[in-house]
């Protein structure tokens, strides 16, 4: 979103109705050629003035949400990315990382050496003063930023390729090319709220919700090769896990179901 738009919400209730609003259009709970409901039902949901309302509705025609029609109301107007959404199966995640790469396109933003945060030094396994390469890039699909990606992997490890190998190949790929036996991965998924870089890159306003990912990748002996910090705008990104009953009928439990359930795009 550009500044413009993300203006044109003004205070911090009209904001929050907005991205209410926001979410409910692209998730598709409010469909294309729908109504939204009128002003007095949204401030009365929402325990708002009208002034407010009319704020947040003057917001997502800025971002060509919707539209005002005359004797019709607010209508929701037709998202061409709803198409583009890319959906990540998580129980097949690895395997599919070159997919992601043929189905998007990547802005290398930062690209260096130096020794990382303590934090992800300790998660790598890496010694005191070791440097590991940083890079930043962001997705896009149909040239619309999807994900925001911070990279650290140990220098003897990314001496192997160079910045234009990472601009134009996925990580997973240059760490086999590179020697690495990729074995498997730590992860967890939670979520944040986009500063001011994320915002940016993510062309989001500042304090928008944004999914957060953290993957730390190791090697058959249990080396730390990777560490990502990920961040994925939910409008255009999401995971999926497909789940199975296994057991016996006294002890029956869900599970992900390995490969999963084909999908769209996965990472």
């Amino acid at each position: 979103m550009s500044e413009a738009h993300t203006s044109a919400v003004g205070g911090t209730k009209s904001h929050r109705i907005y991205l209410l609003l926001k979410d409910a259009i692209l998730s598709g709970r409010l469909p294309s050629g729908g109504k939204l409901p009128g002003e007095n039902r949204l401030a009365e949901q929402h325990g708002v003035s009208r002034v407010t309302v009319r704020r947040a509705i003057k917001a997502l025609q800025a971002s060509g949400l919707v539209e005002r029609k005359a004797g019709v109301g607010t209508v929701v107007l037709k998202q061409p990315l709803e198409a583009t959404v890319m959906t990540a199966n998580v129980s097949n995640l690895m395997p599919n990382m070159v997919k992601m790469s043929q189905a998007s396109q990547v802005r290398l933003l930062e690209f260096g050496y130096a020794p990382p945060p303590e934090t992800i030094a300790k998660r790598l396994g890496m010694a005191p003063n070791t440097k590991a390469q940083r890079s930043v890039r962001v997705r896009m699909v149909d040239g619309n930023p999807f994900s925001y990606l911070i990279t650290h992997v140990p220098e003897k490890i990314a001496l192997h390729y160079s910045e234009a190998d990472l601009a134009d190949t996925p990580l997973f790929v240059l760490l086999e090319r590179s020697g690495v036996n990729v074995d498997h991965a730590s992860q967890s998924i939670s979520a944040t709220l986009a500063s001011h870089d994320l915002a940016q890159a993510l062309e989001v306003s500042v304090g928008s919700p944004l999914i957060s990912l953290t993957r730390v990748v190791f090697d058959e002996k249990g080396r730390g090769v990777e560490h990502l910090e990920a961040f994925y705008r939910p409008d255009r990104y999401r995971f999926q896990i497909d789940l199975e009953r296994n057991g016996d009928d006294s002890s029956r439990y869900w599970e992900p179901r390995v490969g999963g359930m084909p999908t769209d795009s996965t990472v």
